[in-house]
């Protein structure tokens, strides 16, 4: 198959899948995919067994939940236009505003349809300012606990989401304390709670079994159902960046020039300066792999290999399911990846490759 193309491996998904499945029986809490970090909807079916939904951020990912994941669809937006309303809501079972004034202006148009209100209980585990739902003058919610006591009734729920990469069980249940003690009085007039994505709970070693007793006990004190909202936790480690080495230079280091670029094929990792991954990452001999793109910064990072590469050589970058095909660009004209999927048998199949018209319709 010719190189770059994601490849999502359904039996590297799996162990995650059945994480979620097992945290939903224990904890009775439901889990919806988010798909503002994964929305590849070839493996929505494989995923939809193990989840009870999806959850958005735009019309767009609304719909394609609607269209695509079975189970419930919860409709989220920073702010919707009353041009993308009557769609949103035709779309969704759930719709969450994100400001008081967001639900006051559209209070007609959602009457009937259940409605929730995000609230930011004003800390977070993000370790990144450009991340921060918490940071200041945040616009990502409501914060005034009377002010949303005073638009409980028309609403039945609360989205809280602020964690953030987060892999401590300690520190969520510090939060979610935190957010007990300022928002009990109106979290006890609600029938649901969303507790949002960023807990890293199908990580190695986390406790799944106290995470699932915290969230049945939160459950229960409020009586409401819980949803979390699981991205990255759903697909971690789940695909790869298959890439092959087109040039090799050196210039004070050995340099390696593939057929992907860092800014238009894993963006996130440029925004928050991180390097890529790749294993094993050995050998004494050191490389930087370098991205196509004419961006002097477009550096995947630098590895060990065992012997000295050369062109022709694949490469492999690793977890590279997250916030990669979301966010994937035209920069420089460089081709997109396309995407595959290994299946539980072995087998490979693409699903998607993009060329020279996708290119083009993207403009005008």
């Amino acid at each position: 198959m010719q190189t770059p193309y994601y490849l999502i491996d359904k039996s590297r998904l799996l162990p995650n899948l059945e994480k979620i499945a097992w945290l939903r029986e224990a904890s009775g809490a439901k889990c919806l995919l988010a798909l503002k970090c994964f929305a590849t909807w070839s493996v929505f079916d494989f995923m939809s067994e193990y989840m009870d939904g999806s959850t958005s951020s735009s019309l767009y990912e609304v719909r394609l939940g609607h269209e695509k994941f079975l189970g419930e669809t919860h409709a989220y937006s920073v702010a919707y236009a009353d041009h993308e309303i009557d769609q949103v809501l035709a779309c969704s079972d759930k719709i969450i505003f994100n400001s008081i004034g967001q639900l006051s202006k559209f209070s007609d148009e959602s009457e009937g349809h259940i409605r929730g209100l995000r609230v930011n209980p004003g800390v977070s585990t993000s370790e990144f300012d450009l991340a921060d739902p918490a940071r200041p003058f945040s616009r990502l919610g409501e914060h005034d606990p009377a002010a949303i006591e005073a638009v409980a009734e028309q609403i039945s729920g609360l989205m809280f989401h602020n964690n953030c990469e987060n892999d401590s069980f300690a520190r969520f249940d510090e939060m979610l304390t935190l957010i007990e003690d300022r928002f009990g009085a109106v979290l006890h007039k609600m029938e649901w709670v969303s507790l949002g994505g960023g807990i890293h709970f199908t990580g190695a070693d986390y406790p799944l079994d106290r995470l699932a007793a915290r969230l049945k006990e939160f459950a229960q004190k409020f009586g409401v159902q819980v949803y979390l909202e699981p991205g990255e936790a759903a697909i971690t480690g789940a695909a790869t960046l298959e890439v092959t080495v087109l040039d090799t230079m050196h210039n004070g280091k050995n340099l390696a020039i593939v057929d992907s670029s860092i800014e238009a094929h894993m963006l996130d990792l440029l925004i928050y300066r991180e390097p890529a991954k790749i294993a094993p990452d050995t050998g004494d001999q050191a490389w930087m792999i370098c991205g196509k793109s004419c961006l002097a910064g477009d550096i995947f990072g630098e590895f060990r290999f065992d012997v000295p590469l050369k062109a022709g050589d694949r490469l492999s970058f690793q977890d590279a399911a997250g916030y990669t095909m979301v966010k994937k660009n035209w920069f420089n004209g460089v081709k997109m990846p396309s995407i595959a999927i290994r299946e539980l048998d072995g087998t490979t199949r693409m699903v998607r490759d993009f060329d020279y018209s996708d290119f083009s319709a993207a403009l005008s």
